[in-house]
């Protein structure tokens, strides 16, 4: 089972994929982790452009969206290896990420036709303000209005391929419980 968690920057998706894959080790069984974008050569520049001034502009964004691509080809090895373990793959983000954060929705779909899509998708909606007080922005998209339009495309998302949507303003225990009552009835354990 490949099980990703989505959302706006401070949403809490770091945090809940570490308790999520606590609670499923308890139950001894066997998590692979994954996060976005990884530690490969197309992740680390990512992360560099990241950082830049010109990171918003539309030739970076182009560039951003074929890195990503890129960097998840190399990723679905790894997912398809752990999965043919038994391993349930939990995610910090995945394609569905690229096409909140970045425009032309259908180009997005194109590069990124041969990604494996997850079984299971839970978005941690939270407000912007909130999302913002819990994180020092390092790069150019992590400010309130950037963020207002990624969080409407996430909610736009979540509606079209039927997403489980957790209200990510409550404490980080709620979440965790509200994450189980999705994931316990699909990995067979109860809460």
């Amino acid at each position: 089972m490949y099980v990703c968690l989505e959302g706006i920057d401070g949403s809490g998706k770091s945090t809940q994929l570490e308790m999520l894959g606590e609670w499923l080790e308890e139950y001894g069984l066997e998590v692979f982790r994954v996060f976005e974008p990884t530690q490969s050569p197309p992740g680390k520049l990512i992360r560099e452009i990241l950082t830049d001034s010109k990171a918003s502009t539309p030739q970076y964004q182009r560039i951003l969206g074929l890195l990503f691509a890129a960097d998840r080809m190399i990723l679905m090895d790894k997912i398809r290896d752990a999965e043919k373990q038994n391993k349930i793959v939990i995610s910090d983000r995945s394609f569905y990420s690229s096409l909140a954060y970045q425009d032309d929705p259908e180009w997005i779909q194109e590069i990124n036709r041969y990604i494996q899509k997850p079984d299971l998708v839970i978005l941690l909606d939270v407000d912007t303000r909130q999302a913002l007080s819990r994180f020092e922005g390092k790069d150019h998209f992590e400010n309130q209005k950037f963020l207002e339009g990624v969080r409407k495309n996430y909610l736009e998302l979540a509606q079209k391929n039927n997403f489980f949507v957790v209200n990510a303003n409550n404490g980080v225990r709620k979440v965790h419980e509200d994450i189980k009552i999705i994931v316990s009835p699909r990995i067979g354990r109860c809460v």
